[in-house]
């Protein structure tokens, strides 16, 4: 499909879903390293034609037409010249706007929402416009979507039905919330409880990626009683690698039924989890969901995310753990 046409769907779908009313949001699209394609300042996402398309160079930020490109360039350009992504949505749902006016997080009900969306970080916005674009590059490392308070959201992706995908997710989440608060006002008084235990954290500071650093997190787990009872249950007897991009550095997770009975200092496994050290930071940190990461691109599985998702219990309190330990 032409660039401009994918960005005309792409606005129409935004309009007819609600999530761009008037001449709220914008969209644009990366042409090649030096290019984009984005929507014209004043447009209306559910009326668009390829006039209301602006072609920008990254580098000067100048159009190369006279039509004068969306206020919120500078974000886009900013998401370009840091992310490998293709595309930027910027829009302004109502259900998630007056969700994040009073919570600071999503709770997610569904174990799509915890799946594809994970941990969304949320942005103070002061301004109509986004005047601070490197406070949301930052939130961008963690998740392909952001909150605006009181603003909208920003989601990126390879293609821009990727990142529309985010933006409906989210609010379909809101709006089970919603639904579930008219059945239990309680709902949202204590935001995600589920799966959360009292954990030890070790005071020790490993060098990350590092054999002990690993070792202490394959330590951490063997305690989880938790782990430990969904492991026989569920059978969780399998092979899973984690692999730092860039390096020799692999280990192998030798799994029997919930246990870890060995470390491996390899990456031959049905099941090998990989990004550049970046990417594990967020994830050592806490920031960044494993399971999100993966279906977000933002980190590599060699081996069917299907089949790992059936361990979805045991293995996200396993990545808990993975932020319970110092590093450096």
């Amino acid at each position: 499909m032409n660039p401009k046409d994918e960005i005309i769907k792409t606005g129409e779908r935004l309009y007819e879903a609600g999530l761009a009313v008037a001449k709220s949001g914008n969209i644009s699209l990366r042409l090649d390293d030096k290019n984009i394609l984005i929507t014209a300042t004043g447009t209306s996402l559910g009326e668009l034609n390829p006039d209301d398309i602006v072609q920008v160079d990254l580098a000067t930020g100048k159009p190369e037409a006279d039509k004068k490109p969306s206020s919120e360039l500078p974000l886009h350009s900013l998401v370009y010249k840091n992310f490998p992504a293709k595309a930027v949505v910027h829009a302004h749902p109502p259900l998630i706007n007056g969700y994040f006016a009073v919570y600071q997080k999503i709770k997610a009900l569904t174990f799509e929402t915890k799946f594809y969306l994970g941990e969304v970080p949320v942005i103070e916005q002061d301004t109509p416009t986004v005047t601070n674009p490197e406070a949301v590059i930052k939130a961008l490392v963690s998740n392909n979507l952001v909150v605006l308070k009181n603003h909208g959201v920003v989601a990126i992706g390879d293609r821009l039905t990727d990142a529309l995908s985010l933006i409906e997710a989210l609010e379909e989440a809101v709006r089970t919330v919603a639904l579930a608060r008219l059945f239990d006002k309680g709902i949202l008084d204590d935001l995600d409880t589920g799966l959360k235990a009292t954990l030890k954290k070790d005071e020790v500071v490993y060098e990350m990626f590092s054999r002990e650093h690993i070792q202490a997190i394959v330590d951490s787990v063997n305690k989880d009683d938790f782990i430990a009872q969904k492991g026989k249950e569920l059978n969780l007897t399998v092979q899973l690698a984690v692999k730092l991009d860039g390096t020799d550095k692999a280990f192998k997770f030798n799994f029997e039924k919930g246990k870890i009975t060995r470390l491996d200092a390899d990456a031959n496994a049905p099941f090998v989890i990989s990004a550049p050290a970046e990417a594990w930071k967020q994830v050592f940190l806490g920031k960044l969901d494993s399971f999100v990461a993966v279906t977000q691109g933002k980190m590599k599985l060699s081996g069917q995310l299907g089949q790992l998702s059936k361990w979805y219990v045991p293995f996200t309190r396993l990545f808990q753990h993975f932020s319970e330990i110092k590093f450096r």
